[in-house]
């Protein structure tokens, strides 16, 4: 089942890239502009899928993570998106965003135990920045419709990392399929070094 679902996650996020072409939010406030924005962005990517990862292997202690971990990035993040909006800056945005991709990667790397609730402290932080970068893009267009789709694709990018940490473990077993998690955070802190020595 678990499986499935992944798969669904990954055709369907494989799917809208195309479809949407990355619609310019200053020019197209939509909600297809919103549920685009996300997949444009590798570090965005990078940084989602790592909240996902992390929070299926805090999953191992609290079940609850699974979900509040998610729920606190994409919650905090509107309100980041939120503060863009009313003009309230916030500095180092892109900064941040890069030491997301590598902290929240490392955390799944060395699956770092901390308290659900640590864990949502953390992830909010840096989705505070996330969402403040999405709300800095947008210009003057539809805010709202463009907030729901990068918000839901946000989630759905959570889930694909949650399917991947708890699918390998299904498939492989638990230790085995926790390495492999942790490997995957890995590879994600390394993508952030990448993009941040890269660019």
């Amino acid at each position: 089942m678990l499986k499935r679902i992944g798969l669904a996650l990954v055709g369907l996020l494989m799917g809208v890239a195309p479809a949407f072409a990355h619609l310019s939010p200053a020019e197209h406030g939509s909600f297809a502009a919103g549920l685009s924005h996300p997949l444009f962005g590798v570090d965005h990517i990078l940084a989602m899928v790592a909240v996902g990862l992390w929070a299926a292997l805090l999953a191992g202690s609290d079940r609850r993570a699974l979900w509040l971990v998610p729920s606190a990035f994409v919650s905090t993040m509107l309100a980041g998106f939120a503060a863009a909006m009313a003009g309230a800056p916030l500095p180092f945005v892109e900064l941040v965003i890069l030491a997301s991709v590598v902290a929240i990667g490392l955390m799944a790397a060395v699956a770092l135990s901390v308290p659900t609730a640590a864990a949502m402290a953390i992830v909010g932080v840096f989705a505070l920045f996330h969402g403040h970068a999405h709300g800095g893009e947008l210009g003057a267009a539809g805010a709202w419709p463009f907030a729901i789709g990068f918000a839901l694709t946000t989630a759905l990018l959570h889930a694909a990392g949650i399917a991947l940490g708890l699918g390998v473990g299904r498939l492989a077993g638990r230790h085995l399929g926790r390495t492999a998690t942790r490997a995957a955070g890995a590879l994600t802190a390394a993508g952030g070094l990448w993009l941040a020595f890269a660019g």
